[in-house]
């Protein structure tokens, strides 16, 4: 038995930090009742040829002034190598389903130029293709998931990007493949067999839908030892109709993997938000949770169903996008804040406790788009911003891996105190968020099952529910230490509003 005693943070912190409305929350945390793997693939990303989240983004070009390491922006590759990127998506979204992969490769100066019909009618210029994306899955260590295109592609042309990806040599698609510099295989394993079908992706009907999966899927075969894993389209949040629509025409078939996506909406423009409207938007991961336990259960009702991985592979804070920030920076442009950090925190606390039900989630966008990691100035410019949302991620990587576990908490309302726990090797890391702009926490912590040596802590916070880092101010939201209280099976901190905290604790 050990314990170690250190300052409240309230002491630390300057006095308007923490008001006289600081209220007691237990938890408990059952290390004797486990849930399943925290899979590194709960952390997982998203990129689309949307504004400027490739462009400008994550791509400046072979020759561009700004420092780059084989045309990708060398601090945007560092950072995302750092934080560690399990799975990247791409190159939609909406965008794949009109995307022509072949397009994409061999010379950059011969190929050709498209109209990004989905967002603003711009010209792509496919610099960006096949092997620059797998260049960057390999420079930040992500596993790379390719969006097939069903909406107005072919079976066969997403069997020939297959095997072009994957067929080791000897064919004259493996040989275009080497010959374009890649003479080794990609051995792509995550395909996405079209994108949102029920809108941008094709308008279809579920049955249509199915009708067309099962003739693409037929097709999407085991090359060179790389097996792929088919994701279907699935719903839009908690559409049942689409899920048994689908599923109902595939009888034996079903896919590896049934894609949902839910975007967590807000009124006002990012920096601009109400306590009332970040209240709402918040309020909305309790909604995320009830569809993701809907959609596991739907599943889980067919046959072999429970194989079916779930996948939430677009989810984020959908904001209210000033037209002006779009003008500057490109098309949903977003500033991540300390309110979207609690969002995000949320949702990776949501998914911790949901381990059993889930098998991937991807966060919309990882640059510049929706609720980034990162944001950058310009396509000439060398400014590259961790944002909060980045630093949330940051929080919560050691989880990775580990087994989840059960917490209690006194109040399960959506704005109350959010937390996760998972177990691994002589270690358990816990998690919290505290979503109101109006109550500090002081948390008093149990461990049923196990015990504490003692323990380290970080956290996430600032006074004000609008605060971002920007250009000129890049470090305005970080990490910082935060001080606890180890006593055995006792855990206890002060958790003031707005903020987001992981402990680390060595296990006796």
């Amino acid at each position: 038995m050990a314990g170690t005693a250190v300052a409240s943070l309230a002491s630390l912190l300057p006095r308007n930090v923490f008001a006289d409305t600081t209220t007691a929350q237990r938890v408990v945390v059952h290390s004797d009742s486990e849930i399943a793997t925290v899979r590194p693939e709960f952390h997982s990303h998203f990129a689309e040829h949307l504004g400027s989240c490739i462009y400008g983004g994550l791509w400046v070009g072979k020759n561009s002034r700004v420092p780059n390491v084989d045309g990708h922006r060398r601090a945007a590759v560092d950072y995302l190598r750092e934080l560690g990127v399990p799975v990247l998506r791409w190159p939609g979204g909406c965008f794949a389903d009109d995307y022509h992969w072949h397009d994409g490769i061999g010379p950059e100066a011969k190929r050709p130029k498209r109209v990004n019909i989905h967002w603003g009618a711009g010209v792509e210029e496919n610099s960006f293709g096949t092997h620059e994306f797998i260049d960057l899955c390999r420079k930040i260590g992500a596993e790379p998931y390719l969006a097939g295109n069903v909406g107005s592609g072919s079976p066969r042309e997403m069997r020939d990007w297959v095997e072009y990806c994957n067929y080791p040599s000897g064919t004259d698609l493996s040989q275009e493949r080497a010959a374009n510099g890649s003479p080794d295989p990609f051995r792509v394993r995550y395909w996405g067999v079209g994108n949102e079908s029920w809108g941008c992706g094709g308008n279809m009907r579920p049955d249509e839908y199915a009708a067309l999966y099962r003739r693409f899927a037929v097709y999407l075969r085991e090359f060179g030892g790389t097996k792929p894993f088919l994701i279907a389209s699935g719903p839009s949040g908690s559409d049942v109709g689409w899920s048994r629509g689908f599923l109902d025409k595939m009888k034996y078939e079903l896919p590896d993997g049934f894609s949902m996506h839910y975007y967590e909406g807000g009124e006002d423009a990012p920096t601009e938000f109400t306590v009332a409207h970040m209240n709402e938007q918040l309020s909305i991961f309790a909604k995320v949770e009830d569809s993701i336990r809907l959609q596991r259960a739907v599943l889980d009702g067919y046959h072999e169903g429970r194989n079916v991985g779930l996948i939430l592979d677009e989810w984020g804070v959908w904001d209210h996008i000033p037209p002006s920030d779009e003008k500057i920076h490109g098309a949903l442009w977003q500033q991540s804040t300390m309110r979207s950090a609690l969002a995000a925190g949320l949702g990776l606390n949501l998914f911790n406790r949901l381990a059993d039900q889930l098998y991937m989630c991807n966060i919309a966008q990882i640059v510049n788009v929706l609720q980034s990691l990162l944001i950058t100035e310009g396509i000439e410019s060398n400014k590259c911003v961790r944002t909060s949302t980045y630093y949330a991620f940051m929080l919560f990587k050691a989880h990775r891996s580990k087994t989840a576990l059960h917490v209690t908490t006194q109040d399960s309302s959506p704005l109350a105190l959010s937390a996760s726990a998972s177990l691994g090797a002589n270690e358990m890391v816990l998690s919290f968020v505290n979503p109101h702009s109006d109550a500090d926490m002081h948390v008093d912590c149990s461990l049923l099952g196990a015990s504490a040596k003692d323990g380290t802590a970080e956290i996430l916070h600032h006074t004000d529910l609008n605060a971002c880092n920007t250009f000129d101010k890049p470090d305005t939201v970080v990490i910082q230490k935060l001080p606890i209280k180890v006593d055995d099976v006792r855990i206890q901190f002060d958790l003031p509003r707005m903020s987001l905290a992981t402990a680390t604790l060595r296990l006796g």
